[in-house]
């Protein structure tokens, strides 16, 4: 059993419905069993992070980086960073904004590097952009050129059972499927 793990940071709940499409997306791969977790309950999953064969990060961009809450995360999980517990795991990362843009790929880069220092391995996205040309449409998949990990946008006064839309949580999906399939390749 591949196990994937989705730690996620959600303010307004768009970027926890990205986080359930993320899930859902790895929940694709038979044989796969996918935590979601949040990092307000960090304290008591520790355990579930470092028994997964992949991690996925996920939080929203505020002011050009990640919330608060997930640099908390992210700076507590310091306390094992030296035993090096999640080396050559699989990473991957994705985020939200109310911006096309909102510098989200500044959030997946705070997120790769993060992976690094704990020693991981990043997975990007792996799609083509879509919405890149005259014959293109807003309603295609990777719709924001991201490479890095998956990005999605919401607008800001729209709530998450209308924003990001279905093509962003599409996108997201095939992020976790992605992250799954190469975690089950990875462990044989």
């Amino acid at each position: 059993m591949t196990k994937v793990a989705i730690v996620y940071h959600s303010t307004y709940g768009h970027t926890e419905a990205v986080a359930n499409s993320v899930k859902n997306g790895a929940n694709r791969v038979a044989g796969t069993q996918v935590d979601l977790v949040s990092v307000a309950d960090i304290d008591s999953k520790w355990q579930l992070l470092h028994d997964a064969d992949a991690i996925i990060f996920g939080c929203p961009t505020y002011m050009g980086s990640g919330s608060a809450e997930f640099k908390k995360f992210m700076e507590a999980s310091s306390h094992f960073w030296m035993e090096q517990k999640w080396k050559d795991k699989l990473a991957a990362g994705f985020t939200n904004s109310g911006s096309q843009s909102g510098d989200k790929l500044n959030t997946l880069v705070q997120q790769a590097i993060f992976a690094a220092q704990h020693g991981m391995i990043w997975v990007s996205l792996a799609m083509l952009p879509g919405n890149n040309m005259s014959t293109a449409s807003t309603t295609d998949l990777n719709r924001l050129g991201s490479f890095m990990g998956a990005m999605t946008q919401s607008n800001v006064d729209q709530g998450p059972d209308v924003a990001p839309p279905a093509n962003d949580h599409e996108t997201a999906a095939l992020l976790g499927q992605r992250v799954a399939e190469l975690a089950q390749r990875f462990n044989r």
